[in-house]
């Protein structure tokens, strides 16, 4: 079993996910806090394998109390689950080694798909030996369910992590979005949005198509997808 602590500064919110978790197979909630201080606490006391972290706590920033389990020798693995798009909060998530970054709200099958997809990770690394780079591959890969060998290959001047922002953006607005729409959400400009969901398209992760209004060019809408 792969112990979990479920960190969220909404008592109905950590619920919510504390039942997402305990419906996966394989995974336990062995506890749930609200604040930094309690997550400190709570990682020291619980040892857990995974923490779902909210970056917007009363009391600390999310990323601060991951930098202070580090600290404190702490080498739990976190998947940061937040409504936070700033590119800044994703730059620094990604550079402190966390395995998935989630943005709220998102469904039950979106968690359930990293959550399995992490378990693979952690059966991966409890043998004494690799079989070769693809499963080294595997181990890095934290966006396999969204990844594929195209997106390691971003177009020049496009960074992993907007990359992702944008995706994530996407597949969370349950429906379709425009360039412009898109780039109000993340905080980029509507060309440089539009690059990273012409990326998607291309890739095959997002689907495009064409709304035609009564004057001027069709608007491109996009949708999350292959």
């Amino acid at each position: 079993m792969i112990d979990v602590l479920v960190v969220d500064d909404d008592f109905m919110v950590a619920r919510i996910h504390t039942g997402f978790v305990g419906r996966v197979d394989g995974f336990r909630v062995v506890g749930s806090c609200h604040t930094g201080a309690a997550a400190l606490e709570a990682v020291e006391r619980l040892q857990p394998d995974l923490v779902l972290l909210d970056l917007y706590l009363p009391d600390m920033f999310g990323l601060d109390v991951l930098a202070a389990l580090r600290t404190a020798g702490q080498d739990c693995d976190v998947m940061v689950i937040t409504a936070a798009k700033e590119v800044d909060s994703v730059r620094g998530a990604m550079r402190r080694g966390v395995v998935d970054y989630v943005l709220k709200p998102f469904g039950f099958d979106d968690l359930r798909e990293r959550l399995e997809r992490y378990a693979v990770q952690q059966d991966l690394l409890h043998v004494t030996e690799v079989s070769g780079q693809a499963d080294i591959d595997k181990v890095l890969a934290r966006r396999a369910s969204t990844a594929g060998p195209e997106d390691e290959r971003l177009p020049k001047g496009l960074s992993p992590e907007t990359a992702q922002l944008v995706a994530s953006s996407l597949r969370s607005s349950g429906g379709t979005l425009s360039a412009t729409e898109c780039a109000e959400a993340v905080g980029l400009s509507r060309v440089s949005a539009r690059r990273y969901l012409e990326h998607l398209v291309r890739t095959g992760r997002a689907q495009v198509a064409l709304r035609y209004g009564s004057t001027g060019r069709p608007e491109r809408r996009y949708r999350w997808g292959g």
